[in-house]
This record gives C-alpha cells, structure tokens and sequence, in this order.
C-alpha cells in the first residue's frame, strides 16, 4: 500500500483516514464515554494496552467476553500497544516493581500480590488473541536523555524483540488461518533516543525484519517539554514513505499537527480526555464561521470551566462546534455540573474535547488537499 498524507490505511474492523487521532482506551474503556460517544465524535479507532489489559480484566475474562470489539461495544478499528513505555515507567523509574532483561519484562505492580512476565511471544500471542486490528512489538524504551550505553542496550533489545515478535505473529496468523481481510497489521518501534546512529541503526533493522508499519519509540518531549522535532523528523525520514508511522503518545494539538508536518499519520494520546475531565476545554481561536480558517499562529484557546465568569453564561463551549455538548449545554450548566462532581460532566467534556480532536484532524487533512 502506497502511503502518503492524504491516504487511508484499510484495517479488519474499518478504513482508517489520516491523520487519525486516537484517545487512549487503555483498560479497554476511554473514561466518562461509551462507543455511541466515541462514534458520534467521530473517533476513527481507539488504543488499548495489552500490559494493562493482561492484569485487569485479565486475558481469560477478555477472551471469555469475545475479544475487546464486543466486550467494549467498538466496533470500529482498535490498536493495542505492547506495553514497552509501561514497562519504562514503572521498571526503569523504580527498579524495585520489577526488572527487564533478554528474555521479556518481570513485573510485579504497586499493590498486587501477582508477579507478571511480559515476553515478546506472549505480547503478540495476548494482542492477537484479543482480536486486535494493529498488534505493536514489545520494544525496551528509554528517556531521550538516557546515558548513551543505555540507548545502544535499548535498541539491541527492541532489535532482538522485534524478531520474536515477527516469527510468534507470523506463526500465529498461519495456525489461525485467518482471511487477508481478517488478519491484523503488525507494526515495529523505532527506539535510539536522541542519537541518530542508533535510531537509523533500529530502523534499518526493522525495515529488514519486516513490518506494515512503525511506531516513534521513546519519549517525544525534551526535558522542558518541548517537542523533539528534529529526532522526529529525522526518524521518519528512515522509514520509506509507502509506511504509515504512529507517533506513540504524541496528542497535544500543535504536536499532532507539527507531527503530521513531518510524515506522521497516526496519534493516541491520554492528554484530551484528562484534560476535559478536569475542567480544561479546547476551543479553536478563529472565528466559528469560518470553517475553512487556517492553522496558522495560535490557534488553540484554553477553556477553564471552573472560572466564575462562566457562571451566568449560557453560550456554548464553541460556538463552531457540533457535538452534543455545545449544541445542547451552556458553559453555565456545564460549570454547574462540574462543581457538583457530577458524572455527566465528564462524560459532555470528554465529548466535547474529542470532537475538537476529530475537528482538527479533519482541518488538517482539508489543509493538505
């Protein structure tokens, strides 16, 4: 499949157009919505994780449920990451959770009396069985500031793992017998941190390997949290542009559109949906309408429900915008509901702030044309 900006990527449960933004439905739910939200939002595919998932509901009551489409009610295309950032987060921040080595990932979470094992095999074999439309290799992941030694460890055990992860779904996808319409993507990680040697030397790796697309491995902001634009871009050029590339845990709007920038199609982040529930909106700056308007200089306000100017107020969240929130609910109402704790308000935020996502990836590609 030719990939370019403006093209599609077919999936089992769907089409996908990019760019694609994808709230993170990490325990197989996103937060305050249900399918019918996300649908109306127009939510293309969601990401789940299979290091989560594995622990909660746990992998017999997934397969028990009929795989994460119907347990969930989604219907739509759905990505399952592996759970090598998870790893890093609780392993390589606090080494006493647990320990990587050649093998897979030992881990044993705050709280839990169960010791897990995370292999490459049991990574591929869990998203699959799942019923995953894209499964993502177990990578090692480090923080761009990482000690060089570091780094090279990474790459050599993403390298190492991606093998694995390629021969088990390989094997797997034999023994099931599946269609070609009915058979996952499999996609590879770019790691190496901010040292181009290492991110070509796991790119040209995983190009040999074989893959149908890759992720951006590692995380994507410097220490300032600002974007890594030049080790983005320059990870992107290593990839044949016939490849999609997922931008991993890449969301905040004026990434996902610097990203797309750079080649980028694919995006999942926890940051709209986190934010909406706390009581931060997103709102486009230029004028409702005028739908067409660029997206250019800033572009992107902030609204803080919790302010007291909204208190009276009986205006929309946006007056651009079409989803259920705005078309029905005052800023007013909302800051009611949001100072009784309620749950509906969540549920409206998070709708409204997926909206503006799905509303700024429709302006992007629109852009391209």
């Amino acid at each position: 499949m030719q990939y370019s900006k403006n093209n599609q990527f077919q999936l089992s449960h769907g089409l996908l157009n990019f760019p694609v933004f994808m709230p993170d439905a990490t325990f197989g739910l996103v937060r305050a919505v249900d399918s019918n939200d996300l649908e109306l939002a127009g939510i293309q595919a969601v990401v789940m994780n299979a290091f989560h998932l594995m622990q909660k509901p746990g992998s017999t009551t997934i397969q028990a449920l009929g795989g994460l489409h119907k347990m969930s009610g989604w219907r739509r295309p759905i990505i399952t990451d592996s759970g090598g950032f998870q790893a890093y987060s609780l392993i390589r921040q606090n080494p006493k959770f647990g320990n990587m080595t050649s093998r897979g990932i030992n881990f044993q979470p705050e709280g839990s009396s169960r010791k897990f094992q995370l292999t490459p095999e049991k990574s591929i074999q869990l998203q699959v069985a799942y019923g995953s439309d894209v499964v993502i290799c177990l990578d090692d992941c480090t923080h761009v500031d990482a000690p060089f030694e570091d780094q090279q460890e990474s790459v050599q055990r993403t390298i190492a793992w991606a093998k694995r992860c390629r021969s088990t779904f390989d094997l797997l996808i034999k023994q099931k017998n599946f269609s070609q319409e009915e058979t996952p993507k499999i996609f590879g990680v770019i790691q190496g941190g901010g040292v181009p040697e290492l991110r070509r030397e796991c790119a040209q790796a995983l190009l040999s390997i074989g893959f149908d697309g890759f992720g951006y491995g590692g995380w994507p902001l410097d220490g300032e949290g600002n974007l890594l634009t030049d080790i983005l871009a320059y990870t992107r050029s290593l990839i044949p542009a016939e490849f999609p590339m997922h931008a991993l845990g890449i969301g905040h709007p004026y990434n996902v559109t610097a990203c797309y920038d750079l080649g980028y199609g694919i995006f999942d982040c926890a940051m709209p949906t986190r934010d909406a529930r706390h009581g931060r909106l997103y709102t486009f700056a230029f004028p409702p309408t005028d739908p067409q308007a660029g997206l250019s200089g800033k572009w992107l306000q902030y609204l803080y429900i919790n302010d007291e100017e909204h208190i009276k107020s009986s205006e929309p969240i946006d007056g651009g915008c079409d989803c259920l929130t705005c078309t029905r609910f005052s800023r007013g109402y909302l800051r009611h509901i949001f100072k009784m704790n309620d749950g509906l308000y969540a549920r409206l935020a998070t709708i409204h702030n997926l909206r503006f996502m799905t509303r700024l990836t429709d302006r992007i590609h629109l852009r391209q044309i």
